[in-house]
């Protein structure tokens, strides 16, 4: 159906159906046939000329009849002195050069136009006693037409082949704009999640704090600390939730050391836990959706640490080369609690860290619980920590 349109350009075109009809009119205008009758044969062949050469784009097959009958009809007197039946076999045979045909077929209906038309030039040449070079010579004439007339053709089938290539291109640039921006939303709601999570959780252990130093202890004045730490928590939380949405709009976030530095001290203010952090080599150059993966992980794994092992020191280690790898180290304590992974958060960091080519594994190293993170750039499997 595309092929089919494409013929409204160029040869096969209003304007040059206009002027190949006005070719053959003041061809056969000047025609003095040999014999009367031939005016009926070139009427009629000049009639389906020009009804199937406007009918090549609505009625392929119509206009190919027509056209076909005109050819072999004018190839037939051809030989006849004075019938200038030449102009309509090579206009007509044009026409059917240019048509598309369906897609298989698009040679074939020429090829018997072809053989058609070098039959009739044969007849022709023995109605009216034409010799071989009369005979070639037509030959000749509808050869060279048939080959611009594909020649024509073939670039119309690459204009429309490219115009259709452009279209799909197009279509792809819009679809992969889309599903860059729904990636951007799935980022934006998994560091949202994790920040959330993280505050949410430290502000819980402090609201429990507060809780038990009120049912127990009857100490208000401790009590009144841990609510005001989960308010400064709070703040906190809404802070980061901002910064990462930021950060994620903008591609623009803080090294990987520092940022962890950052998180280590915030967490040793809000829990009052030792937490070492220690970079061996330079980190290598991370987009921002690694850089925020690896610290969600390390923020989950802090707060995993303030919820299992409570007072408990931890350590930070961030090594650099071709890839990052790291690591979060704490004791495990004598009552770990809930030690499923579902509840210290491992799947959904996986995720995360699986979309920027990173795994992370999870488990007791003798006598501590070990969360490792690594980015390579790559996607890789997932190696259990050996216990």
């Amino acid at each position: 159906m595309g092929l089919n349109r494409m013929t409204r350009h160029g040869e096969s075109g209003w304007l040059g159906r206009l002027l190949t009809s006005g070719v053959a009119v003041a061809v056969l205008a000047t025609a003095r046939p040999a014999e009367p009758w031939a005016w009926f044969v070139l009427a009629a062949g000049f009639a389906a000329f020009l009804i199937g050469t406007f009918l090549m784009t609505a009625r392929e097959w119509w206009a190919f009849g027509l056209l076909g009958y005109a050819v072999v009809s004018s190839a037939l007197i051809a030989g006849m002195p004075g019938s200038n039946a030449l102009v309509l076999v090579l206009v007509s045979i044009t026409d059917i050069a240019v048509m598309p045909f369906g897609r298989g077929r698009r040679n074939r209906p020429i090829i018997v136009a072809g053989v058609a038309t070098a039959l009739a030039y044969g007849g022709s040449a023995l109605l009216f006693d034409r010799d071989l070079t009369w005979w070639l010579g037509q030959l000749g004439w509808a050869a060279v037409l048939i080959a611009f007339g594909l020649n024509r053709r073939q670039y119309e089938i690459q204009a429309r082949q490219t115009e259709q290539l452009l279209a799909q291109t197009r279509v792809a640039q819009r679809e992969h704009a889309r599903a860059a921006a729904l990636d951007e939303r799935a980022r934006i709601a998994r560091e949202l999640h994790d920040v959330l999570a993280h505050s949410l959780g430290a502000l819980s252990v402090q609201l429990e704090l507060a809780e038990a130093l009120l049912e127990d202890r009857q100490d208000p004045a401790a009590a009144l600390d841990r609510v005001q730490r989960s308010r400064k928590l709070a703040r906190q939380g809404l802070t980061e939730a901002r910064n990462a949405v930021a950060a994620l709009r903008s591609d623009d976030v803080p090294a990987l050391p520092e940022a962890l530095a950052t998180l280590a001290e915030q967490h040793r203010r809000d829990h009052g836990t030792t937490v070492r952090v220690t970079v061996d080599g330079a980190p290598g150059v991370l987009d921002s959706a690694a850089v925020v993966a690896l610290l969600g992980a390390a923020r989950e794994a802090l707060t995993n640490a303030a919820r299992h092992a409570a007072g408990r020191p931890v350590q930070v280690h961030l090594t650099g080369g071709t890839g990052v790898r790291l690591e979060v180290r704490n004791p495990i304590p004598e009552q770990p609690g809930d030690g499923g992974e579902a509840g210290f958060g491992l799947t959904g960091m996986r995720e995360r860290l699986a979309l920027v080519g990173g795994t992370l594994t999870a488990g007791p190293v003798g006598t501590e619980w070990v969360v490792v993170a690594e980015v390579t750039g790559e996607r890789t499997t997932l190696v259990e920590v050996p216990g």
